[in-house]
């Protein structure tokens, strides 16, 4: 009899709010996102942009931990959201845009300005866009790509021109391609989200054998790894819009 109301006092502990100190934990780990992106611009200014663009992903992995860290020790807030989409324009917005204009940019006036700009302007837009249709549920897809997506392309881009430097005569297509993600970013182009997965839907041999191929290729080839990861995340939205509006047309044509 006595073991009854034991579990239940378990219970009861469990449905507990957290002590207020636990909402301190995913908020340190969004401040180290900020940090990282505000060192990643002190570098850039020392024009060590290889540092820089590390940092950026340094940032990703705090910004990655804040938020299942928040889920994990129930501590989600809508202080937290905001704090984190602050973190999100420093961390991914204004450092690789700053990091890109000091790379290349600058040698072209104010086309770089403007290039460099408009990524910040349009991330700036999409997180606010995030916020607003995050307020009642959270998504299973992103509508536009993601901010942190659009600074790592940066990065990464920038980290191959530094580890093949007979590629450096193509960094003028950096210029281009943050506008491209710029407009990405404020598109309705829809890109999966990882935060919802559904683990039970997915054989689960076959999605760890991928991942363990895809982090022995990231181990041996880091760079190169990370860029096709990303360059596939990026081509999957337009693929799958392609895809969509070619079936409809083929449907309301037969």
């Amino acid at each position: 009899m006595m073991s009854v109301p034991g579990r239940v006092l378990s219970a009861d502990l469990m449905r507990k709010d957290p002590p207020p100190i636990a909402y301190l934990l995913p908020n340190f780990f969004t401040a180290a996102s900020i940090f990282s992106g505000f060192f990643s611009i002190s570098l850039a200014l020392e024009n060590s942009f290889s540092s820089a663009a590390w940092f950026i992903f340094l940032a990703l992995i705090f910004d990655g931990l804040d938020g299942r860290v928040a889920r994990l020790t129930n501590t989600a807030s809508h202080f937290g959201v905001e704090f984190d989409s602050l973190a999100d324009i420093v961390a991914f917005g204004v450092a690789p845009a700053l990091l890109m204009y000091l790379y290349i940019g600058d040698e072209y006036g104010r086309v770089g300005i403007v290039a460099s700009s408009l990524f910040i302007i349009f991330g700036a837009v999409r997180l606010a866009r995030f916020n607003v249709m995050t307020a009642r549920i959270e998504p299973s897809v992103f509508i536009g790509l993601p901010i942190p997506t659009a600074a790592i392309m940066i990065a990464t881009a920038i980290l191959l021109l530094e580890q093949y430097g007979e590629f450096a005569k193509f960094k003028i297509f950096l210029l281009p391609l943050s506008t491209l993600l710029a407009v990405l970013m404020v598109s309705n182009i829809r890109y999966p989200s990882f935060k919802k997965l559904n683990m039970r839907a997915i054989h689960f041999t076959r999605f760890l054998i991928g991942a363990i191929v895809v982090a022995l290729m990231v181990f041996i080839y880091p760079i190169e790894g990370m860029g096709t990861l990303g360059a596939l995340y990026l081509l999957y939205g337009p693929l799958r819009a392609t895809y969509y509006l070619v079936r409809r047309l083929v449907a309301y044509r037969g």
